[in-house]
């Protein structure tokens, strides 16, 4: 049972750390962040299992995160309200061509940042850009102007 309450306390600590990081950092992972990423894991198994090195422990402590997992993923499907808070909304950088600056800071993007996405999807300057909406996946929709 202790393996079961330690999942549940380090899945919410991870939950929350990913949703104060941003969809920028997650969605352009660096060499570096991927270490960082495998030292965590580690970091955390160390703490979910203490010295319990038992097949029993492993499974509880998958189990435990896979249903807390599967348990958000449902709920943010069934619960719009929760769906916003788990998952965030998409945010509006661009609007008719003209950068919405207090949405880029918000989201510790430059509009350097935005202007390679905007190359990247074939447009050639952010004036091309009718709207350009950051995903709560942490992608870049481009709608060109027509």
């Amino acid at each position: 049972m202790d393996i079961a309450l330690r999942g549940i306390a380090l899945f919410g600590f991870i939950y929350l750390l990913t949703r104060v990081i941003g969809r920028r950092e997650l969605s352009s992972l660096q060499p570096f962040d991927l270490i960082l990423l495998i030292v965590l894991g580690d970091t955390i198994q160390q703490g979910l299992t203490q010295d319990d090195y038992s097949i029993t422990g492993a499974l509880i402590a998958v189990g435990t995160i896979a249903s807390l997992q599967v348990l958000t993923s449902w709920g943010a499907f069934r619960f719009p309200r929760m769906r916003r808070v788990l998952e965030g909304h998409p945010i509006v950088l661009v609007e008719d061509g003209k950068v919405i600056e207090k949405n880029l800071r918000r989201e510790r993007l430059t509009i350097d940042d935005l202007a390679e996405q905007a190359r990247t999807n074939e447009l050639a300057s952010i004036a091309d850009v009718q709207w350009a909406i950051f995903e709560p996946s942490g992608t870049i929709s481009f709608i060109p102007k027509q």
